[in-house]
């Protein structure tokens, strides 16, 4: 759990979103301190990029500052809903274009035209057939030396020997994917797993993973993966909470 099917009516449900997906950005303060406190330094490096896909745009609460770094942009999710809307919002903006996915495949984009793909607090509801599903069209998508930063589960490390997890799923997480496994399906696609962060995301345990894969150049060595455990996500969560409440919502109160 939970399955591909699962996903569609879950994120296809307009009730499931009050807010435009900005609700899940409450424990930063907002969706502006997530994009520049914790996001945007994870990717930097990445950018500006010709090309920008990403996966699971969800209602496009990072969509809009994903575009400022590019030239072309392409979103792309499971869910119709979720499509059509970010569709009448970015209406405007004729570098983007959106469209459906089955959920495992990036039918409708093109051999070797992205230069970064980006998936955020979305994947880590998708299980193996999904992720290992992407992984293996990044190969196909990404121009050689082209990047993909994918924020999914890592409760794969929680199976016990009969395939059980031994700890809660409070937060509906993949249990077929871990960080190992997303190494491992890079290696069988021909990509190379350049860094991993595991993250106690909202949970005691390693409960996520931010992987960078890289579409090695040709005759390109892959080298080790930079790979750490973040003990301190809560802390960073709540020192951008109160730098929002301390500087954007002063101002904005101040405003009103």
């Amino acid at each position: 759990m939970p399955t591909i099917a699962e996903n569609l009516a879950n994120w296809n449900d307009p009730s499931r979103w009050s807010d435009d997906g900005n609700e899940w950005s409450h424990a930063w303060g907002g969706t502006p301190t997530m994009w520049f406190g914790s996001i945007l330094p994870r990717i930097a490096a990445n950018l500006p990029a010709p090309c920008i896909l990403e996966i699971a745009c969800g209602h496009g609460r990072v969509t809009e500052f994903l575009l400022a770094h590019c030239q072309r942009y392409v979103g792309v999710d499971l869910a119709p809903n979720c499509v059509a809307l970010c569709a009448r919002r970015f209406a405007d903006v004729a570098k983007a274009s959106f469209a459906v996915t089955d959920g495992r495949t990036l039918a409708g984009v093109g051999d070797s035209e992205v230069d970064f793909a980006f998936s955020w607090d979305s994947l880590v509801h998708a299980e193996q057939e999904a992720v290992e599903g992407y992984v293996r069209e990044l190969a196909r998508v990404l121009r050689p030396g082209g990047t993909a930063f994918l924020h999914h589960s890592n409760l794969a490390e929680q199976l016990g020997a009969d395939g059980r997890l031994l700890v809660e799923n409070p937060h509906w997480r993949a249990s077929t994917v871990s960080a190992a496994r997303v190494r491992s399906w890079a290696v069988r696609h021909g990509l190379h797993c350049l860094a991993q962060e595991l993250l106690q995301w909202g949970s005691p345990v390693w409960n996520d993973c931010l992987t960078l894969l890289r579409r090695p150049l040709p005759g390109a060595a892959a080298a080790e993966p930079r790979i750490f455990q973040h003990p301190g996500f809560a802390t960073e969560l709540e020192f951008f909470r109160q730098l929002d409440a301390t500087w954007r919502q002063s101002v904005r109160g101040a405003n009103g």
